[in-house]
């Protein structure tokens, strides 16, 4: 996220606010979209002036079914609350995709070559939704910055539409469609083609040598390296080596990280192991991080253990892709959790410090220490009503629900926001100023 955790310019700089869309095709969209409807509706006041909380999102994560709601935002603004409906979720998109792909006038395309049917995908979110529009369009919108990913199908990392990873592929991130981004993101293996991108790396004189690195990595500082950072960083040098791997091959990137959240909890553990990268970033001025995981994460009830018989080859398939990537959601989760623990910690020890020696008031970390986390989960598992939660865990994974589920999802997310003890406490403590 080369924008880091910096705050947007356009809204109250002492808060940071970042929301992380998940995969799970149209369900995840709606569910993330609910949540955009539900802070625009939601307004607190902030040194005497009333604002809407949408106003203060300044960093969007999405993957899969997310990214759609995170680009449409970022390309929308506004016109996403009266246009998105009708254009995106509540459109058989995955009936149009399957006749497209059985239309014999678009065979000779998918022949051959890197054009397949996520290339097919990519031309039909243009046509419904994003109009041909580049990554590009968006720098002179003042919607929050959004972040999409997939997933490099040879190493399983991730692979982020964001300049500075385009940068080490000496590519140019302005030039990419978002309908293409979106395609790849949503690019489920098998039903859909991998989308290949060049790779130029190594041939710009561009190295990825970030000023963390040394501190993040240096024993003398830290009792351990910063090691999920460091693995980033080995995977962006991966992406230099040009000459022998030209192409990229891209898919969904729920298979590397469902949630959107990796490059985030990457993002923390460097601001907490490089004092540099908290004062490049700004997080001087910073009081409070609020993080909204948004997981559209669904388990369909199945009665597999009631028979002898194992269920089919297919089935086996879908279920054996499908647990680790939902045991490794759970996992981000709680490490954005145990952060949050951490950070709470951390103030306290240097709060006794501070009272015991008031000196160590202005120290260089006292400014860390002293950020509020708040990580804010709003998941169908949360729904107390076991009736509907059973209903929304049993949506389908496809990019076509049925129109009551899409108003039903909407609902749902505001409601769980609304509910969430971290998410008022967030509330709260923004509304001291």
């Amino acid at each position: 996220m080369e924008a880091g955790l910096a705050a947007r310019s356009d809204n109250d700089g002492r808060t940071v606010m970042l929301l992380a869309f998940s995969g799970g095709g149209t369900r995840a969209a709606a569910l993330s979209y609910g949540v955009l409807e539900a802070l625009r509706n939601r307004e607190i006041v902030i040194d005497g002036q009333r604002r809407r909380l949408l106003d203060e999102v300044d960093v969007i994560t999405g993957v899969s079914g997310g990214s759609f709601t995170a680009l449409s935002y970022a390309l929308l603004g506004e016109r996403l609350f009266s246009e998105y409906e009708g254009r995106f979720l509540k459109r058989d998109v995955q009936g149009a995709l399957i006749a497209r792909a059985m239309n014999p006038l678009n065979w000779p395309k998918l022949v051959g070559g890197s054009y397949g049917r996520s290339e097919l995908a990519a031309d039909y979110y243009d046509e419904i939704l994003f109009e041909g529009a580049t990554f590009g369009d968006l720098l002179s919108r003042g919607a929050p910055l959004a972040f999409v990913a997939g997933t490099d199908l040879s190493t399983g990392a991730r692979i982020e539409f964001s300049q500075s990873m385009f940068d080490v592929m000496c590519s140019n991130l302005l030039a990419v469609r978002l309908s293409r981004a979106a395609a790849t993101s949503s690019a489920v293996p098998i039903a859909l083609s991998p989308v290949t991108f060049d790779n130029y790396g190594g041939t710009c004189g561009f190295e990825f040598h970030p000023r963390a690195v040394y501190e993040i990595s240096n024993p003398s500082t830290r009792p351990r390296p910063a090691e999920r950072a460091m693995m980033r960083l080995r995977e962006y040098r991966d992406l230099e080596r040009g000459t022998e791997r030209p192409f990229i091959h891209v898919v969904d990137g729920g298979v590397a990280d469902n949630l959107g959240l990796r490059a985030v909890i990457e993002a923390l553990e460097i601001l907490e192991a490089s004092p540099a990268i908290r004062r490049l970033v700004g997080l001087d001025r910073v009081e409070r991080i609020a993080i909204i995981v948004v997981n559209a994460h669904a388990a369909p009830n199945v009665d597999w253990d009631h028979s002898e018989s194992p269920p089919g080859f297919v089935t086996q398939i879908v279920q054996a892709s499908g647990v680790p990537i939902d045991r490794y959601s759970y996992e981000s989760v709680q490490l954005i959790k145990d952060t949050v623990d951490r950070w709470h910690m951390q103030s306290e020890l240097q709060m006794q410090r501070t009272r015991a020696d008031p000196s160590m008031r202005d120290g260089p970390d006292d400014r860390r220490l002293n950020i509020a986390l708040f990580a804010i989960d709003v998941s169908f598992q949360s729904i107390a009503d076991p009736e509907e939660r059973r209903y929304f865990m049993n949506l389908p994974t496809s990019l076509a629900l049925p129109p009551d589920a899409i108003d039903r999802l909407r609902r749902v997310a505001a409601e769980l926001l609304e509910a969430s003890p971290e998410f008022n406490a967030f509330v709260q403590d923004l509304g001291r100023h």
